[in-house]
């Protein structure tokens, strides 16, 4: 027993019934997108999933203890208060012993997910190999929590703000499989195709879940990436949103932002090129994940 894990009842009732249970990440809300669409966004997503007839356990960590679902005010604190730190596997146990709050990150919630025996996460796009890595290092925690946690991530791919290439060679690297659904293409977040081929192709939640299951009788410690394309009406086409990324990572370098900041700088510099349209694919490829993400955990419940 983990003193600090708090997990919600309808998520441990659930759990305990065989129910489909999908975790959902908070980062999007304190970091990822601007007020008030982080509330409404999250709060759209864990009833997305109440409608695909599963349980939202959204993660966070609220005065020092790790919940695993949350309630509607805690959402809103994580959406509104300031100094929420920015959780990954390596802050969990600074922020659990201070007793801070955090928003957790793709490698946060995945931890926390398989402690409360959870298969199935659903997000936006996971972080990976930065553009310029090769001289920064920058590479996002989420590409080795991928490679040790047995856990189905639902994306569209990886933030387009990275070098995708890069990206999907260190996954593969990692032992990390990488499944198109219903693509044999890498999805480039805001846009469907990113140019770059998937070995994997999967047409149905329950080939999504077989794989998942077969992992776990060889005994891999590997998650499984469902490369989810964004649907096509809400894409931003993949030659603009390259234009708007020049320019993004071009107002990084001027600036010199490092660090946890790099993300969420690009992110708010991608909105304000895109004039809004960002934001709207952000929040419809969500949702589409979290649907995804309800189908396969039906599956596993099966």
């Amino acid at each position: 027993m983990i003193a600090e894990l708090e997990i919600h009842p309808r998520v441990s009732r659930a759990l305990a019934r065989g129910e489909p249970v999908i975790a959902l990440e908070s980062t999007i809300i304190a970091h990822g997108l601007p007020r008030p669409t982080n509330v409404e966004t999250a709060l759209a997503a864990e009833a997305a999933a109440k409608e695909a007839g599963a349980v939202a356990a959204t993660v966070g960590v609220i005065a020092g203890r790790l919940h695993v679902g949350l309630e509607p005010e805690q959402i809103e604190h994580l959406g509104a208060a300031s100094g929420i730190w920015k959780a990954s596997r390596r802050d969990l146990p600074w922020v659990l012993t201070r007793g801070l709050d955090a928003a957790t990150t793709v490698s946060g919630t995945m931890l926390a997910a398989r402690l409360a025996g959870i298969a199935v996460f659903a997000t936006g796009g996971i972080g990976g190999v930065h553009r310029g890595a090769s001289t920064t290092f920058d590479v996002s925690a989420d590409l080795q929590e991928l490679a040790r946690t047995p856990v189905l991530v639902v994306s569209a791919g990886a933030k387009a703000i990275l070098d995708l290439p890069k990206t999907l060679e260190a996954l593969e690297t990692l032992g990390v499989p990488v499944v198109g659904y219903r693509t044999s293409r890498f999805p480039a977040f805001y846009s469907a195709d990113s140019g770059l081929s998937l070995a994997m192709r999967a047409e149905t939640p329950g080939e999504l879940a077989g794989m998942f299951r077969a992992q776990r009788r060889l005994g891999l410690e590997q998650g499984l990436l469902a490369a989810n394309p964004i649907p096509r009406e809400a894409e931003i086409p993949r030659a603009e949103m390259e234009s708007h990324l020049t320019r993004a990572q071009e107002a990084l370098e001027r600036e010199g932002i490092e660090g946890q900041g790099v993300s969420p700088f690009l992110l708010g510099k991608v909105l304000e090129y895109s004039a809004g349209r960002s934001l709207e694919a952000n929040v419809a490829l969500l949702l589409n994940n979290v649907r995804l993400a309800c189908a396969v955990a039906a599956e596993l419940s099966d």
